[in-house]
């Protein structure tokens, strides 16, 4: 799996991005790179940022899993991984003074995939309306040791994300990150103007 770098859409030239942190934003299932993108101007100023489309062509946009791969809310690990590893490729390829993520929906599970691969790599991770993959990880114990910064978010009237999987998340941040988690009355599968203050708030404490 490989990611098509002629989609990513970027804040600043390459000229502009030399010794700066990178904010990596990954979108949701049957959505596009310019989705999340639209928030650019309300998030901090100082990190390049960088919107990535997934690479599966499904439900009349993009994912980074397919539906048939995955029953909702419950991806098997491997299927995540495959994923993230496809993003840590592309990063590998990039030099940054930090590395930070935010990812919604199914793009937030594959944010939190990426922290359970490589639990140093990132400086902050935003999880919007997502969930974390089932299942033990090899990734786990170092996680639970480095205990990096996440932002979780959701809110009370999202009923796209399975109560399951809300229920595993929530037991699952607080044992494994530094977890702040924010839940907004009468949200749906969404970002409201509230949350988005409260991660930029978070990004700037951490990022």
């Amino acid at each position: 799996m490989q990611l098509d770098t002629s989609a990513i859409l970027w804040s600043a030239p390459e000229r502009e991005r030399a010794d700066r942190p990178l904010l990596v934003l990954l979108h949701g299932y049957g959505s596009h790179e310019g989705d999340l993108f639209g928030m650019a101007p309300g998030l901090p100023l100082g990190p390049v940022i960088a919107s990535l489309r997934a690479p599966i062509a499904e439900s009349g946009g993009w994912a980074w899993w397919g539906r048939s791969e995955s029953p909702a809310g419950n991806p098997a690990n491997q299927v995540v991984d495959d994923a993230a590893n496809a993003v840590l490729a592309w990063l590998d390829t990039l030099e940054f003074t930090s590395v930070s993520l935010v990812g919604f929906s199914q793009g937030a599970a594959l944010a939190l995939q990426l922290v359970r691969l490589a639990p140093a790599r990132f400086a902050a991770t935003v999880a919007i309306a997502g969930f974390v993959a089932s299942g033990d990880h090899p990734g786990d114990a170092e996680l639970a040791r480095i205990r990096p910064a996440v932002f979780w978010g959701r809110g009370t009237d999202d009923h796209v994300i399975p109560a399951e999987a809300i229920a595993r998340t929530a037991d699952w941040l607080p044992e494994h990150t530094d977890a702040t988690i924010r839940i907004y009355e009468d949200l749906a599968h969404s970002i409201s103007t509230p949350e988005l203050m409260d991660l930029v708030a978070f990004l700037r404490e951490h990022g």
